[in-house]
């Protein structure tokens, strides 16, 4: 595979090449640049730098000896800061790919490692970052050949990864394994529903004896007082009736297609569209295709980055995947990590990218 997103360390990978996010100012940074001197020796390269570049513009890159770092080269892609999105800063944050991997292949390096240029103290949005790296290092690998990493390290990321990582391998266990079993020991159902049947039988003749009744009855709460019946009445009330609006949305989108459906829940969660397609990591074109074409259908995994950029619970996302004819399977690890981050509020597609393939599972960005 020519391109791989990681969780690591970025002075710690053992390629030819890694990039740093340099200043426009002979100056040291937070961040990676910060850990990116310390790690190759912090005078000897501010130094070279100040002896062999000075200042140097915004989307422009330079290339220094990776001194006592793993990697043999650094190169410095001098990193745009976000204001508003709106001063240049795409083309700028493009551009800092894009040389960077000429420069690499013009040196004849053959794997290199990348940080989310200017998504640290730079300020850019990290799913925006995230969507324009894969977009240029996707466009490179069509005519060139190079080993891609795109290195993902910071607090945020490897505290979640810590976080989910034992109680997402427990949820994989309780539903891929448990349903595995189920279809070992699909001979034995039969059996297991009968015995069923005959207990449940037992425990219906049970309830039914006088004795049984009384003896549950010295257990039950005593009633509560009237004014805090009333307070339950009223909150029952109040349940009733969202569950009743609620079911009357329900019926109005009944026969929408997928992309009604999911341009529904969009405004309905007070989303833009970009704000989807950008969480989603899904290209521009093909949520036009979606929006612009009521009977389009896309695949499967396409419509499962959508319901983590709409952010929507499981319920939603059952629901939504129909309308195109798909739906979640408990023998499927993919459907299963993807239903784990849904049901646990995780709308973060970087992260589910690191989970697949620390699975061995095909990534959705790389």
């Amino acid at each position: 595979m020519p391109f791989k997103i990681v969780r690591n360390d970025i002075t710690k990978m053992n390629t030819e090449a890694i990039v740093n996010t340099a200043n426009e100012q002979v100056a040291v940074g937070s961040g990676c640049d910060y850990a990116v001197y310390q790690a190759a020796g912090y005078d000897r390269l501010l130094e070279y730098r100040r002896e062999k570049f000075g200042a140097v513009k915004e989307g422009e890159v330079f290339l220094t000896p990776g001194f006592d770092l793993p990697a043999r080269y650094i190169i410095h892609a001098v990193s745009p800061l976000y204001t508003d999105g709106g001063q240049g800063e795409e083309g700028k944050l493009r551009s800092c790919y894009r040389k960077s991997l000429d420069l690499a292949k013009d040196k004849g390096i053959r794997s290199i490692a990348f940080p989310l240029i200017s998504t640290g103290g730079f300020g850019y949005p990290k799913e925006e970052g995230m969507r324009i790296a894969v977009d240029e290092i996707h466009a490179f690998l069509l005519e060139n050949e190079m080993m891609i990493y795109l290195v993902v390290f910071d607090d945020k990321a490897t505290g979640l990864g810590a976080k989910l990582y034992p109680d997402l391998e427990t949820y994989i266990d309780r539903n891929y394994i448990e349903e595995k079993r189920r279809e070992e020991y699909t001979s034995d159902l039969m059996g297991r529903e009968s015995v069923a049947r005959e207990s449940q039988e037992k425990r219906r003749f049970q309830l039914r004896r006088p004795g049984k009744r009384r003896e549950e009855a010295q257990h039950l709460q005593p009633m509560p007082a009237c004014g805090s019946m009333k307070e339950e009445m009223h909150d029952y009330d109040d349940m009733l009736a969202n569950l009743e609006e609620k079911l009357e949305e329900r019926f109005v989108h009944m026969a929408d297609s997928f992309s009604e459906y999911l341009l529904y829940l969009i405004d309905s969660k007070g989303l833009s569209n970009s704000d989807v397609w950008k969480n989603a990591i899904v290209d521009k074109k093909v949520f036009s295709k979606i929006k612009n074409n009521k009977d389009y259908h896309p695949k499967k995994r396409t419509a499962l980055c959508l319901c983590v950029g709409a952010r929507l619970n499981m319920d939603e996302t059952r629901d939504l995947l129909a309308r195109a004819g798909y739906a979640l399977s408990p023998c499927d690890m993919t459907d299963i990590i993807f239903s784990y981050f849904i049901e646990n509020e995780i709308y973060d597609m970087i992260e589910l990218d690191i989970q697949l393939e620390e699975h061995g599972l095909p990534c959705i960005i790389s």
